[in-house]
């Protein structure tokens, strides 16, 4: 008998969730995010010039991977979501660009793939099931770094979102990663306010010993 009430069926409710009208209504408010996030990313790869190709998890339209396709090749840029009208945007917009389809937790790349796996405001909307899986999952298709950036809070509080329940959840998102994985080397640390372009998120940059 499959179970209705369990941490899968959860999981699968989540993603159904961001994969169909509540995901689409998020890519309509968030077109404009990315606007104001030039000078971050030309600064974040001067400071770590070894990347050279990246994904994101969780890319929606590209408001990050607009600005990383300027200073790496587009081939190079990678970007995974589960929300298709998102990724028809992207791939509209940025043709050279690789968009794909796929779930958090089962990334469909090789082991050691990239130079930078990534996440901003990705991590924070997983449950608590499935989070180390998707934490292990940006681990292993990472040659060497792991950037973080999510709504901090020393313990694990949820945050009523839009009348869903479990769908966005404030965590020590940092601590998280050294706990799981305490091969982390951690590089930098910081914050990123609404003025800056972000939604004022706490960020970690983890390089792979």
């Amino acid at each position: 008998m499959a179970d209705n009430h369990g941490p899968g069926s959860e999981v699968k409710r989540l993603e159904d969730l961001w994969g169909g009208d509540f995901g689409d209504s998020y890519t309509d408010r968030n077109r404009a995010a990315g606007h104001k996030r030039k000078g971050f990313w030309r600064k974040f790869l001067k400071e770590f010039p070894s990347i050279r190709n990246v994904l994101e998890v969780g890319c929606n339209t590209g408001a990050n991977l607009q600005w990383l396709a300027q200073y790496l090749s587009p081939e190079n840029v990678y970007g995974v979501d589960i929300n298709l009208t998102a990724l028809t945007e992207l791939r509209r917009n940025m043709p050279g660009l690789n968009a794909l389809w796929g779930r958090a937790r089962e990334l469909p790349f090789r082991d050691r793939w990239f130079d930078l796996v990534f996440t901003t405001g990705v991590l924070i909307h997983q449950p608590e099931s499935t989070l180390p899986i998707v934490m292990s999952e940006i681990v292993r298709c990472s040659r060497r770094y792991i950037l973080c950036g999510e709504y901090y809070a020393k313990e694990t509080t949820e945050v009523p979102y839009r009348g869903q329940r479990g769908a966005l959840f404030k965590r020590n998102y940092g601590l998280i990663y050294r706990e799981l994985f305490p091969e982390l080397k951690l590089r930098k640390h910081g914050f990123l306010s609404r003025a800056d372009g972000w939604d004022d998120i706490t960020y970690w940059v983890f390089e792979k010993a």
